[in-house]
């Protein structure tokens, strides 16, 4: 029981990597709340992961500064602590840049990107009065190497990287880590949009020669949150498959 105890706040936790990583917590011993802007499939998933644990699910919007700070509010007048952020509440619109529209741009940057400094800024003050605490981000392979069609999605998961860095230099001497995960390809309900044949050579370039699943990622925020990582910040740990070597 890696988490026994500890409270989670997971965003984007309605389904896909937050969902999956919600149940792996749920079965370390922690408390978990989901947050995410979808509040039926939230409620859904919530009972059906209740089965594993204590857990709550409160709707909020991560690009919205009032439901992010209710959102915060909420947590700590039941749990009375946060011990464990994960930023993980993402979207793409996808375009290559001369289609890309400023309306496209702005919504990605609100989430993927605002919406973890929102966060964040919402949950660090909480951790420095305890004096502990882990922020886990996501970010993405396209954040370190770019990728044609993605310029909004990949200058937000860059934006992560930075954050990332700068935070865990910030609040490490508070006692607080900082890391991201930077998946690779990753079987997911966005990538479930794309056709077969870029799925498939998705699957060639990757030495393993197979796409990622939730639970890979599950396992990679699962480690960083536990005190098997208590020297690890300011990572930002691949989970591509070797995708990048």
């Amino acid at each position: 029981m890696r988490l026994e105890g500890k409270v989670a706040l997971i965003t984007g936790g309605a389904g896909g990597i937050g969902k999956v990583t919600a149940e792996r917590f749920l079965k370390e011993g922690a408390i978990v709340v989901i947050s995410d802007f979808n509040e039926q499939a939230g409620n859904a998933s919530q009972k059906e992961l209740e089965k594993f644990g204590e857990i709550s699910f409160i709707q909020a919007d991560v690009s919205n500064t009032a439901q992010i700070e209710s959102l915060v509010e909420a947590v700590l007048e039941k749990y009375k602590k946060i011990d464990v952020l994960i930023n993980n509440a993402g979207i793409t619109i996808d375009g290559l840049l001369t289609k890309m529209d400023e309306e496209s741009w702005e919504k990605v940057l609100s989430v993927n990107l605002s919406g973890v400094f929102k966060c964040t800024k919402a949950v660090v003050p909480t951790m420095l009065e305890q004096g502990s605490g882990v922020i886990l981000n996501a970010s993405s392979v396209v954040g370190i190497h770019g990728n044609i069609g993605q310029t909004n999605y990949a200058a937000t998961k860059a934006g992560v990287i930075g954050l990332t860095k700068s935070w865990a230099k910030e609040f490490g001497p508070k006692g607080i880590r900082v890391n991201a995960v930077a998946p690779g390809f990753i079987s997911t309900d966005m990538t479930a949009k794309v056709p077969e044949k870029i799925l498939e050579l998705m699957e060639s370039k990757t030495p393993l020669r197979r796409l990622g699943v939730a639970d890979d990622i599950a396992s990679a925020y699962l480690y960083l949150a536990s005190d098997e990582a208590n020297y690890v910040n300011g990572a930002i740990l691949s989970v591509d498959g070797g995708l990048v070597v």
